[in-house]
C-alpha cells in the first residue's frame, strides 16, 4: 500500500507527478530549498487551477521514511541530493527515477557481458548507487512536457505517459500496485518487461535535438526543418542504434521514422533549451556524455556522437553551465 509520497525534485516532471498522486489521495511531501521550498510552504503545489497542499521541507529526516520516493531531479544534481535523501529510503521504499537519459542502474540486471557496468558518464564514484540500491528502484520513462510557470506552479503542456520497469525486468506485484496508483491517479501508466529498452528508445529522440536546441535556441520543429542539421541528427542517431543493437536494444525504426514522431509534436522547447534559458546546468552527461562511453564499451566509432558531444559541452562550460 502506498500512502506516504515524498518527491525529491519538484520542478515540471516532478511537480507534475506529485499533483497527481495528491489526486489520488497520497500523503505528498516535497524534499525542497530554496525557492521552491518558500513557495510550496506558503501557496502549495499548483497546476492548472489545482491546489495541493503538501509538507515541504529540507530535512529529509524529519520527513522520514516514505512508502514512494520519487526522484525528478536534474541529472547534475544528482550526486549533492543523494548524499541528504537517505532517511527518506527504507527497505521497503520504492524509489521512482523519472529523469532524462541514461540512469545510473541502467546494467543492473541488463545488458549481458556489460550487465554490472558501473557508467563513468553518470555515477563515476559509485555514490549515487550506493545510496539508492537497485533492490529500491523502479524506473520510469516519462512522455509528457511540462515546465515551471513559478517555483511551486507546473504547466502541463502535452503527453500523459509513465512507463515503468523493474531494472530486473521481472514484473513484480509492486510495479504492477504502483503502476495501478499512478493509473487511478489519471496517468496513462504501463509495465516494461525490459524498461532499459524504453529508456533507450527515449534517448534515441532526445539525445540529438536537446544539446542542439541548447545550442541554437531553436524549437524542435526548426532543428529537424534544416535538411543539413536534420542529415547532422540523422548521423548521430544512427551511432546510437548500433551501440544498440550490440547491448541488445535493437531499435526497427530509421532516424527518419522518429523525426516525424518529433515533428507532429509541433514547435515546442526541450528541456535542456529551458534549462539553458534559466541558467541550470544542463543534463549533457547522462544524455550524450554517456553515448560516447558505450560506443567504447562496444567498440562502436562515435565522431557524430563526439562532435555533438564537444560542441554542447563548450558552449555550456562557457556559459557556466556545465
Amino acid at each position: 500500500m502506498i500512502s506516504k509520497v515524498c518527491i525529491v525534485g519538484c520542478g515540471a516532471i516532478g511537480g507534475w507527478i506529485g499533483a497527481g498522486l495528491a489526486r489520488a489521495g497520497c500523503q505528498i511531501s516535497v524534499f525542497a530549498r530554496g525557492a521552491t521550498l518558500a513557495a510550496l510552504q506558503s501557496n502549495g503545489l499548483r497546476i492548472g487551477a489545482e491546489r495541493h497542499a503538501v509538507t515541504a521541507c529540507a530535512d529529509a529526516a524529519a520527513l522520514g521514511v516514505q512508502d514512494l520516493v520519487v526522484v525528478s531531479v536534474k541529472a547534475p544534481a544528482l550526486q549533492e541530493v543523494v548524499r541528504k535523501i537517505g532517511p527518506l529510503i527504507g527497505p521497503k521504499s520504492v524509489v521512482l527515477t523519472a529523469m532524462n537519459g541514461v540512469p545510473w542502474w541502467f546494467f543492473q540486471g541488463f545488458g549481458g557481458a556489460l550487465a554490472g557496468t558501473q557508467l563513468q558518464a553518470v555515477d563515476a564514484s559509485g555514490e549515487i548507487a550506493a545510496a539508492i540500491p537497485a533492490a529500491n528502484v523502479i524506473g520510469c520513462v516519462v512522455h509528457a512536457s511540462c515546465s515551471v510557470d513559478a517555483p511551486g506552479v507546473i504547466h502541463h503542456h502535452f503527453g500523459n505517459g509513465l512507463i515503468l520497469g523493474e531494472p530486473s525486468g521481472v514484473v513484480s506485484e509492486r510495479v504492477q500496485a504502483l503502476a495501478a496508483l499512478l493509473t487511478q491517479a489519471g496517468f496513462a501508466a504501463s509495465v516494461s518487461p525490459q524498461v532499459q529498452k524504453d529508456v533507450w528508445y527515449k534517448l534515441w529522440g532526445n539525445m540529438t535535438v536537446n544539446p542542439i536546441s541548447a545550442l541554437t535556441g531553436a524549437t524542435t520543429d526548426l532543428i529537424l526543418g534544416d535538411e543539413l542539421v536534420r542529415n547532422f541528427v540523422s548521423a548521430v542517431m544512427l551511432e546510437a542504434k548500433e551501440i544498440g543493437n550490440r547491448i541488445g536494444i535493437p531499435i526497427e525504426q530509421q532516424p527518419s521514422d522518429r523525426h516525424q514522431v518529433t515533428l507532429k509534436l509541433g514547435a515546442f522547447k526541450t528541456s535542456m533549451l529551458q534549462d539553458v534559458e534559466a541558467g541550470k546546468a544542463i543534463e549533457l552527461d547522462a544524455l550524450v556524455t554517456v553515448v560516447k562511453e558505450l560506443g567504447t564499451l562496444t567498440g562502436v566509432p562515435t565522431p557524430f556522437t563526439d562532435a555533438l558531444l564537444g560542441l554542447s559541452r563548450l558552449q555550456a562550460r562557457v556559459r557556466g553551465l556545465y
